[in-house]
C-alpha cells in the first residue's frame, strides 16, 4: 500500500505542469494529441492531425459562450466542480439504471485533454479531480476556457477550435457566425459522430438548442 501510494506520489509530481507557464505560454500539446500521433500509423483511414493552436484574442466570444452553454452552464459560478450538475447526471442515471450522463466540468475535461487518458480508472479520476483544483487556484476563467478549445477534440484528428472551424466552414475561428459556433460547441460531448460533418438528427437538434441560448 506505501509502495503504491509512492508510485503515484512520484507519477503526479512528474506529470504536475508548471502553473505559471501554462498561465501565459503557447498552448502545449495536450495528451490526447499525442495519443492521436502514436495511435495513428496502426490505423490508415485515421486523417493527419489538424491542430492549430491560437491566442485568446483570437477566439470569438461567442464560441466561449456556445462552449459554456453545451459543457458547462455554471461554469464561471464554480470551483471546477460543478455538484449540483453531478447530482442532477447521478439522478438521471439511478433513474434509467445506465451510466449515460456525467458531470465533468470544463476544468476538468481541460485538465483531462491536457495531462491524463480517457480512462475511466478510479485513480485516473483522482488525479484529474486533484490537477483540477490546482488549475482553479493557478489559472483564471478566460485561460482556462482558452486552453480547452485549443486542445478539445472536434471530430477525428481535428483538434482546437481553429483546426476545427478551417476543417468544417474553410475559414478561421475568429470569424465564427453564431450558428457556427454553435455547431462546433454541438460536436464536443462527441464529436467523431456528432460534427458538423455527419449532421446526424441529434446533432442537428443540439446545434438549435444551444443557438437559442447564445
Amino acid at each position: 500500500m506505501l509502495l503504491a501510494m509512492l508510485a503515484d506520489g512520484l507519477y503526479v509530481a512528474w506529470i504536475w505542469p508548471d502553473w505559471k507557464q501554462l498561465a501565459q505560454d503557447p498552448i502545449p500539446r495536450s495528451s490526447f494529441i499525442q495519443t492521436y500521433l502514436e495511435e495513428r500509423p496502426a490505423h490508415a483511414d485515421w486523417p493527419p492531425l489538424h491542430w492549430t493552436p491560437i491566442s485568446q484574442t483570437q477566439l470569438p466570444g461567442i464560441l466561449m459562450r456556445a462552449a459554456v452553454v453545451a459543457e458547462d452552464a455554471r461554469f464561471y459560478e464554480h470551483n471546477g466542480f460543478d455538484l449540483q450538475a453531478l447530482r442532477e447526471a447521478m439522478d438521471y442515471n439511478l433513474e434509467r439504471g445506465e451510466l449515460r450522463y456525467g458531470a465533468s466540468t470544463i476544468s476538468q475535461q481541460t485538465v483531462k485533454n491536457l495531462f491524463l487518458s480517457p480512462s475511466r480508472d478510479p485513480l485516473r479520476k483522482w488525479h484529474e479531480a486533484l490537477l483540477t483544483w490546482a488549475m482553479e487556484r493557478h489559472l483564471s476563467k478566460r485561460r482556462i476556457l482558452d486552453l480547452y478549445l485549443n486542445v478539445a477534440e472536434f471530430g477525428l484528428g481535428i483538434y482546437g477550435a481553429e483546426a476545427a472551424s478551417q476543417a468544417y466552414f474553410q475559414h478561421s475561428a475568429a470569424t465564427l457566425s453564431a450558428s457556427e459556433a454553435a455547431a462546433l460547441a454541438a460536436s464536443l460531448p462527441n464529436p467523431k459522430y456528432d460534427n458538423p460533418a455527419t449532421h446526424t438528427r441529434a446533432f442537428s437538434r443540439r446545434v438549435a438548442k444551444i443557438a437559442r441560448r447564445i
